[in-house]
């Protein structure tokens, strides 16, 4: 996966255009991390914040659409390739605005694909 594909989900996931994941329960590789509060599906870097609720002491996380390893719609059910401390160690989300923040997105990528951040030209 690349700093590109982290913002896609991939076809094997089961993602539908236009399905609606607010909601659903969010599975790491090894335990549930929270549910979906928002999803960023209208601009390329696709990504749902995730809600953790007591688990990191009410934090929510951005996750990129590309973590997605599958989405059970019956269940309501998105599995993540991620573990829980992965997802507790990502680069702290704080306000709606860093959605809109292309450094604090590229840091999100580079995170989870274990990349250095892009250096600013």
């Amino acid at each position: 996966m690349d700093r590109d594909d982290i913002w896609s989900y991939a076809p094997q996931s089961g993602h539908r255009e236009g399905q609606r994941l607010t909601g659903f329960t969010v599975e790491a590789a090894d335990g549930t991390i929270g549910h979906v509060d928002r999803q960023a599906d209208d601009t390329p870097m696709r990504h749902l914040i995730v809600d953790t609720g007591v688990w990191v002491f009410g934090r929510s996380v951005l996750v990129p659409a590309g973590l997605v390893t599958h989405i059970d719609s019956e269940a309501q059910k998105i599995t993540v390739a991620s573990t829980r401390d992965e997802i507790r160690s990502a680069p702290r989300f704080r306000t709606d605005r860093e959605t809109l923040d292309t450094a604090y997105l590229e840091s999100v990528a580079a995170y989870h694909l274990g990349l250095p951040p892009r250096q600013a030209t």
